[in-house]
């Protein structure tokens, strides 16, 4: 069998786009939730701290060293991903622990359906940008490591990718 980075860029985009879109499926079609807007009143900055700046890998992804509920966490920040997708492994060391019946969204990968739980992690930090009440999958089996996605990222002021990094500013 081969194996190259390319493969598995494709194979990440295709979970990340999966994952979201049947998790935000999975969440419009719930029944009795209302889809109303809320009123904007002095709201207070979603992201907080300072800019900070992710480093390219040498294989041409950015990874970072999240804070997540105060434990550390490597991740590969994905502006494909909708969400934050943690695996099993990564989302026990958070001291979350899913049973069987939170797996409720079930999502389509490239490798087939894939379960999921939704969940809300307090606090995500990449060095200085610090964001608040963070929606995020635990993908049941299948994810090969943790994805930074714009549910985090999307809360962000701005970012900036450029040959050599990535800047991410509250």
């Amino acid at each position: 069998m081969r194996f190259d980075l390319s493969s598995l860029g494709v194979f990440v985009a295709a979970l990340c786009a999966s994952l979201s879109a049947a998790f935000w499926i999975h969440r419009l079609d719930q029944p009795g939730t209302a889809q109303a807007a809320p009123a904007v009143v002095a709201a207070a900055p979603v992201a907080r701290g300072s800019d900070t700046q992710i480093v390219k890998g040498p294989d041409g992804h950015y990874w970072a060293e999240a804070r997540i509920d105060g434990r550390a966490v490597r991740v590969l920040v994905d502006t494909g991903a909708s969400v934050v997708a943690l695996t099993r492994d990564d989302a026990a060391r958070l001291g979350l622990s899913p049973k069987s019946e939170d797996f409720t969204a079930r999502v389509e990968t490239a490798s087939g359906p894939v379960r999921a739980a939704p969940v809300t992690l307090s606090v995500v930090a990449v060095a200085g940008a610090e964001v608040r009440q963070v929606q995020a999958l635990i993908v049941e089996e299948g994810l090969p490591y943790s994805l930074l996605g714009m549910s985090y990222l999307g809360k962000l002021s701005s970012m900036e990718a450029t040959p050599s990094g990535l800047t991410l500013r509250p």
